[in-house]
């Protein structure tokens, strides 16, 4: 075969590469593990290797049992770009839904030998040898008989080659493409064929979805569920996707299924009922309500599979740490933590934090070396230490209790590193939780540096270096951050959710993706966000300062496009400070309040920066006011008039003033649609 097609297909170089280790995702299934030495370990004695004269360029490995099965081609390393362009450029193009098996029959066409090798036929039950003497490219099968001698192993004792040949002549000599796996031949002849059962066999596994040719018939059905699909499958693969969303997503996916294949026998069923009989009746009511779940269910797996829906809105998983409440006597403890204690150190902290407040003497103190350790121990009421040095914690830090946790320094002396895989770094849910003067440095985590659930949250003097998103603020959860630096999320500095509090005041929020984004509280069933920005600098962050998130129709307005919708429509296209007056409030009021409140003085600044704060206001309270109105239509239908709809009746405080927005790549404010 040319090299061209070869490269085509996913050889290039990278290709030859081991595949990457799965640590909980979604990998492909392997016929059985690899012997000792296979491509996995990298020794230069391995079984999977490449071949140092001309002919195959695909590696190859040995099944692991008692029987000795020929070599076998490894094709399950592919990368994701592989992956795409082949379905993309050569298999799928632009196809219907309907269309998939056809395009992919023409496809095998091209590239796959009709007859003359072999293959292990691989279940969960047995792995057998087969020789293909055909391949039916329209059904997507080949016609195969045993091997002579004929090799099989079996996993159920009761199950032997007798048995194996029995089952052949049921299924008509004929199997499934996707369950052979093509033995190697160092020639190079079979690789576009073992490369092209390998997409075939990775589409149905991983993104074909049984109720796909029942959805709309688009010609747009890659972009519409092949891509979403592929990069989530890879996203799981390197840990890019939480734990408990992908456990939700597979458990989405069973009941999904369930649920079509009620919906399809009862389909079926109501065939066989009389015209108009009372059970054909009672069906169709079902069959309304299984199709109603199944389009609700497709709709959560879209929006988990959508890279962008599923970053925008984010995963919101409740923490299960449960809280200890106080001792049964009461009392409260304070913990050291110091990788070492010296006399200087100790006789420092009796000074300064221990010995300060009145009968402090009979205080209990407890030591640790591990702040991890220290923060499992406390109780509600206690007080964390962390004396200078640099903490590598390998667990998430999970706070469930009001405690105080501070550092005995500087932010930049007192370091808190976690390492290893792992969903969140820090997890508050404690009522009132309070963290100072400490420097936290994020690797490989999932989720943000620091997620609240529940509770207030009080960040002051820290420094925040994310890898991931950053802070997010859940509905309910108060954030409070105080003279801190947060950098370097590939997510949203933070995040605040709809119902939550956040103020942010004196700090900066650099070099993440966004700055600060503003989840989406239209619906009518979220409550609206309290945030007040206070003197912080936005700056040299990816994409914009601060985004709001909001949907681009709302179908309450849509149904009365002679009633609401024109009045939405007219205040979106009034400018800032217009659309802020149309929801009876003055932007310069609230910019300056939280300017006297705190007793600052305003100062006049560069015009960007005012524009900028002036634009977040407009925006919010425009966003606000249009949720007013869904909510006074709702209330208009029932009867029930409302007397005051202003912006501080629907519970929203917005309080932005004197920050500084510098350098971000898209401006100081955006709105995402969706």
């Amino acid at each position: 075969m040319a090299d061209e097609l070869l490269a085509d297909l996913g050889l290039g170089p990278e290709a030859l590469e081991p595949a990457p280790k799965s640590t909980g995702g979604a990998a492909e299934e392997a016929p059985a593990p690899l012997e000792e030495g296979s491509s996995q370990d990298g020794d230069s004695s391995s079984d999977c290797r490449r071949e140092d004269s001309p002919g195959s360029r695909l590696p190859h490995f040995v099944l692991q049992g008692k029987t000795h099965f020929p070599e076998m081609f490894q094709t399950g390393h592919l990368l994701f770009y592989e992956r795409f362009r082949a379905y993309q450029d050569y298999i799928l193009a632009d196809c219907k839904a309907s269309e998939v098996r056809e395009f992919t029959a023409e496809f095998l066409e091209k590239v796959l030998e009709p007859s003359g090798w072999q293959a292990v036929w691989h279940t969960n039950v047995f792995e057998v040898l087969v020789e293909v003497t055909d391949v039916d490219f329209t059904a997507l099968k080949a016609v195969v008989r045993l091997t002579d001698p004929c090799l099989c192993e079996s996993h159920v004792g009761t199950f032997t080659a007798e048995c194996v040949r029995e089952l052949l002549e049921l299924k008509g000599q004929r199997l499934p493409l996707q369950e052979l796996w093509v033995v190697f031949d160092g020639s190079g002849a079979l690789d576009q064929t073992a490369l092209a059962i390998e997409h075939v066999r990775f589409f149905y596994q991983n993104i074909w979805r049984s109720w796909d040719e029942e959805e709309e018939d688009e010609y747009d059905y890659f972009v519409r569920c092949v891509e979403p699909r592929l990069r989530l499958h890879y996203d799981i693969l390197e840990d890019r996707v939480p734990s408990g969303l992908v456990a939700d997503y597979r458990s989405l996916l069973a009941q999904c299924e369930g649920v079509y294949r009620s919906f399809l026998n009862l389909r079926s069923s109501l065939s066989a009922c009389g015209a108009d009989s009372e059970q054909e009746n009672v069906s169709m009511v079902q069959g309304l309500e299984l199709y109603s779940e199944l389009e609700q269910l497709k709709q959560k797996l879209k929006l988990i599979e959508n890279p962008l829906l599923r970053y925008v809105f984010g995963y919101q998983k409740n923490s299960n740490i449960q809280a200890k409440g106080a001792r049964p006597r009461g009392q409260k403890v304070t913990h050291v933590v110091s990788s070492t204690m010296v006399t200087g150190l100790l006789q420092a902290l009796l000074r300064d934090r221990l010995c300060q407040e009145p009968g402090a003497e009979d205080m209990e103190v407890q030591f640790h070396s591990d702040p991890l350790l220290a923060i499992n121990a406390c109780y509600e009421g206690d007080r964390v230490i962390v004396c200078p040095g640099r903490y590598v914690v390998q667990g998430a830090v999970s706070i469930a209790d009001s405690i105080e946790l501070e550092g005995y320094g500087l932010p930049d002396d007192i370091v808190i590193e976690k390492r290893g895989k792992g969903d969140t770094f820090v997890d508050c849910s404690g009522a009132d939780v309070k963290i100072s003067c400490m420097k936290f440095v994020q690797h490989d985590a999932v989720e943000g540096i620091l997620v609240i659930h529940r509770g207030r949250t009080t960040v002051e003097n820290c420094v925040l270096q994310c890898e991931t998103t950053g802070v997010t603020v859940r509905t309910s959860a108060e954030l409070v951050m105080k003279a801190s630096d947060l950098c370097g999320a590939k997510g949203a500095g933070v995040e605040i959710y709809p119902g939550s509090t956040c103020s942010l005041s004196d700090s900066g929020i650099h070099h993440c993706r966004e700055g600060i984004l503003i989840k989406d509280f239209l619906d009518e069933h979220y409550d609206l966000p309290k945030i007040s920005l206070v003197n912080n600098i936005i700056h040299n962050n990816e994409g914009y300062g601060v985004v709001l998130v909001k949907p681009r129709i709302f179908s309450d307005l849509q149904e009365n496009a002679q009633g609401g919708a024109e009045e939405n429509k007219a205040l979106r296209a009034q400018p800032p400070g217009e659309a802020a007056a149309a929801a009876g409030v003055d932007p310069e009021e609230l910019m300056e309040g939280p300017a006297r409140k705190g007793g600052l003085r305003a100062r006049p600044g560069p015009p960007g920066q005012l524009e900028g704060n002036c634009e977040i206001v407009s925006e919010l309270v425009a966003a606000s006011a249009q949720k007013g109105q869904l909510r006074k239509k709702r209330l208009s239908e029932l009867g029930i008039t409302q007397a005051d709809d202003t912006l501080m009746s629907q519970g929203m405080f917005v309080a932005i003033a004197e920050n500084q927005f510098k350098w971000n790549g898209k401006g100081s404010f955006g709105t995402f649609l969706f």
